[in-house]
């Protein structure tokens, strides 16, 4: 994972940087393991994004309620990956995986 100095100060200053690094540690090996590399720009806001999800779960605030058909041309694989996020922070809406599984969609198309 090559994140950048902007990236890595969210990290730092986050209030729940533990989470936060839990959660990108298993973000990273699930990008991995379908072997998708985000750019230091797409790192960067996935962490910011991640970050602000972990603040909501803890807030129990949840976000504006998304139009699954919305995301029918994000992967199987993105939406996998993104639930899988969504279920290890937890007390999250499942809008929160439609729009994560975009930063995994756009990283995969890097590949393409």
């Amino acid at each position: 994972m090559k994140i950048s100095d902007e990236a890595q100060i969210i990290i730092d200053e986050s209030p729940n940087k533990v989470e936060l690094e839990a959660a990108l540690e298993k973000i990273n090996g699930l990008l991995r393991a379908q072997k998708i590399q985000p750019t230091e720009l797409q790192w960067t806001i996935l962490i910011n994004h991640v970050n602000e999800m972990i603040k909501r779960s803890k807030a129990g605030e949840k976000m504006a309620v998304v139009d699954p058909a919305m995301f029918e041309e994000v992967s199987k694989e993105a939406l996998r990956m993104a639930d899988k996020v969504v279920q290890l922070i937890g007390n999250l809406p499942q809008d929160e995986m439609y729009v994560l599984s975009i930063h995994f969609e756009a990283a995969r198309q890097n590949e393409e």
